[in-house]
C-alpha cells in the first residue's frame, strides 16, 4: 500500500521517516521498542548524548564531573530551558525525572541506572548523583531514555504516554495507532536554529519492500532498516542514496526459563536443551540466505564494532552434536516448539529457515507471527516458551548486556540467573579501565555459550534509505536517526 492518498500534500518544510514497526508507549521510562527511541530522539532533550563515533556530548548537563571515588556525579544543568507545556526545566525537573526512573511502577529504566542511591539537588542548576558503588556504565545510560527528561507535572498524570510532554525540539502532536505519529516544531526550544522542519511524521511500515516502494514514490523522505535484498535496487535509483553503518544491536532467540507460568517440566529449563537448539543453526547460512551476506553471524551481544567484542568463534552447525545433547537430557524428539516471530517479511524469512534447520535435530518449529509490541509485551509478561527479538545495542558494553542476564535485570524476560554471572556483570561495572572490565565481559561471553539463555543469531547492519533531496544526514551506529541539520533541498 503506497501511502500517498493518505497523507496531506506534500510541504517542504515536513519530513516523513519510515520505521519498521509502531513504537510502544510514549513514555521513556516505560518504553522498550528501538522504534520509540527514533520518536524519543525529537521529542525528549536527554541529560547527555552520544555523537556519531558514540562519545559522550552535552544535553541539557552542559558538564559534568566524578568525585575521585567514583561515586558522585555532579551535573551542571542549562539555564532558560523549558519544557513543552512551559513548564521550567531545572536541577529539581532533573532530580524528580531521575527518581521516576527508580521508582516507577514497571520503569524499564530501574537496572540501567540502580547504582544511583540518591539524587541531591545542589544549586537550582546543579545535581549531584550519589552512587551506592562507582559506574562506568551509568553516564551512557544517561544518554538514551534513561536521561529523557519529561515535565514533571505531566508525567505525574496516568495518561502521559498517550499525550507525552518532554523539552526536545519537536512537541507531541498527534497519533494513529499502526499508522503513524506526528511531532511539531517546538518554538520555545533553546537550540532552535538546528532544526528545519515544522513537522516529523514518524510512519511504521513493518514491509521493507512496501517502506523501500513509498520512499520511490515520494511518500517518504527517509526511511530506516533498508532490506539487504534491496540494497540494489537503491544504489540503482537516481533520486535515492543509501547511507549504511555497522550497528550495535543484536537478533538472537530468547528462551523463556522461568517467566511466568512455565511448566515444571519445560525441556527449555535445561540448558542443554537450549544448546541444542543453537547447534542446530547455521549462522552463515542463514546470513547469505536471508541477508545475502550483509550481517555478521554472531554469538554475542558484544558487536565486532564495540572495543569489549570478545574473540570467540561462532560455533559452526552440528546436528549430531545437537542430538547427543537432547538425548543426554531426555528429550524425547520430536521435540514441539513454539517461536514468537515479528510479522513482517524478512522476520518469517528468518524463521523458516530456522524451522528446517532445527526440524533436522530433532525439534518442531512452530511460527506464531505477532505484532512486534504484542511481541515484546508478551516476553514480559512470560506468555511464551522461544521469541524471536533482538536489542538495538548500547556504546558502553554494560548496556547491551546487565539488563537481559543480570538475575533482576528488567529486560531478562527469560529470567536467566548465575549467581557467578551477576557477579562478573556488577564488578565490570566499577571500574572505568578497559583492562578491567574487558576479561569479565571475556568471563561473562564465555559461560554464556553453555548456559545460553539467549542464542544470538546475527549482528546488523544500519541501513537507511533517502531522497537525495534529503541534505545532511549522518547514519549513527545506534541506528537512531536525529533530525539536526536536516534539510530539504527544493
Amino acid at each position: 500500500m503506497l501511502l500517498g492518498a493518505a497523507l496531506p500534500a506534500q510541504a517542504d518544510n515536513v519530513l516523513r521517516i519510515g520505521l519498521g514497526a509502531d513504537p510502544d508507549m510514549l513514555d521513556p521510562h516505560l518504553a522498550r521498542t528501538y522504534y520509540g527511541r527514533f520518536v524519543f530522539a525529537s521529542l525528549c532533550d536527554r541529560l547527555v548524548d552520544v555523537d556519531e563515533n558514540l562519545k559522550v556530548v552535552p544535553g541539557l548537563a552542559k558538564d559534568w564531573a566524578w568525585s575521585d571515588d567514583g561515586k558522585t556525579l555532579t551535573m551542571n544543568l542549562r539555564e532558560g530551558v523549558t519544557f513543552h507545556d512551559g513548564e521550567k526545566f531545572d536541577a529539581a525537573a532533573a532530580k524528580y525525572n531521575l527518581d521516576r526512573a527508580l521508582t516507577l511502577k514497571g520503569s524499564l529504566r530501574k537496572s540501567e541506572i540502580s547504582s544511583i542511591e540518591s539524587v541531591e539537588v545542589t544549586s537550582p542548576t546543579q545535581i549531584a548523583l550519589h552512587l551506592k558503588t562507582p559506574d562506568a556504565a551509568l553516564l551512557m545510560q544517561l544518554t538514551d531514555r534513561a536521561g529523557a527528561m519529561l515535565a514533571p507535572e505531566a508525567a505525574k498524570k496516568p495518561d502521559f504516554a498517550a499525550h507525552p510532554v518532554c523539552s526536545g525540539p519537536y512537541k507531541f502532536d498527534s497519533r494513529v495507532s499502526q499508522d503513524r505519529i506526528v511531532l511539531s516544531r517546538f518554538d520555545n526550544y533553546w537550540n532552535k536554529s538546528a532544526y528545519h522542519f515544522d513537522k516529523i511524521i514518524y510512519l511504521p511500515i513493518p514491509d521493507a519492500s512496501v517502506r523501500l516502494a513509498n520512499l520511490r514514490a515520494g511518500d517518504l523522505d527517509l526511511t530506516e532498516g533498508i532490506a539487504a535484498s534491496d540494497v540494489k535496487t537503491v544504489e540503482a535509483d537516481s533520486k535515492l542514496a543509501l547511507a549504511k553503518v555497522t550497528g550495535l544491536g543484536y537478533q538472537g532467540i530468547t528462551f523463556n526459563i522461568n517467566n511466568g507460568k512455565v511448566p515444571a517440566n519445560d525441556p527449555f529449563k535445561d540448558a542443554r536443551v537450549r544448546e541444542a537448539f543453537s547447534l542446530a543453526i547455521d549462522r552463515d547460512a542463514l546470513n547469505q540466505v536471508v541477508f545475502e551476506g550483509l550481517y555478521t553471524p554472531s554469538n554475542q551481544a558484544f558487536s565486532p564494532v564495540s572495543p569489549y567484542h570478545v574473540k570467540v568463534p561462532v560455533p559452526p552447525r552440528d546436528v549430531e552434536k545437537a542430538q547427543a545433547l537432547l538425548k543426554a537430557a531426555g528429550v524425547t524428539t520430536p521435540l514441539k516448539v513454539n517461536l514468537l516471530v515479528p510479522n513482517n517479511p524478512t522476520s518469517q524469512q528468518v524463521g523458516q529457515v530456522l524451522q528446517a534447520m532445527v526440524g533436522e535435530a530433532g525439534f518442531t518449529l512452530n511460527l506464531q507471527m505477532t505484532e512486534f509490541a504484542t511481541l515484546l509485551d508478551r516476553q514480559q509478561s512470560g506468555d511464551y516458551q522461544l521469541s524471536f527479538s533482538g536489542w538495538s545495542g548500547r556504546p558502553d558494553p554494560d548496556g547491551s548486556i546487565y539488563s537481559f542476564i543480570n538475575s533482576k535485570g528488567t529486560l531478562n524476560d527469560g529470567r536467566y540467573s548465575n549467581a557467578q554471572v551477576d557477579e562478573w556483570l556488577a564488578q565490570a561495572r566499577l571500574s572505568n579501565d578497559p583492562a578491567v572490565r574487558q576479561p569479565l565481559y571475556d568471563k561473562v561471553v564465555k559461560q554464556l555459550q553453555t548456559d545460553m539463555p539467549i542464542a544470538y543469531l546475527y549482528f546488523e547492519p544500519r541501513i537507511f534509505g533517502l531522497n537525495k533531496k534529503v541534505q545532511g544526514f549522518k547514519p549513527y551506529p545506534d541506528g537512531i536517526v536525529r533530525v539536526a541539520g536536516l534539510t530539504l533541498a527544493q
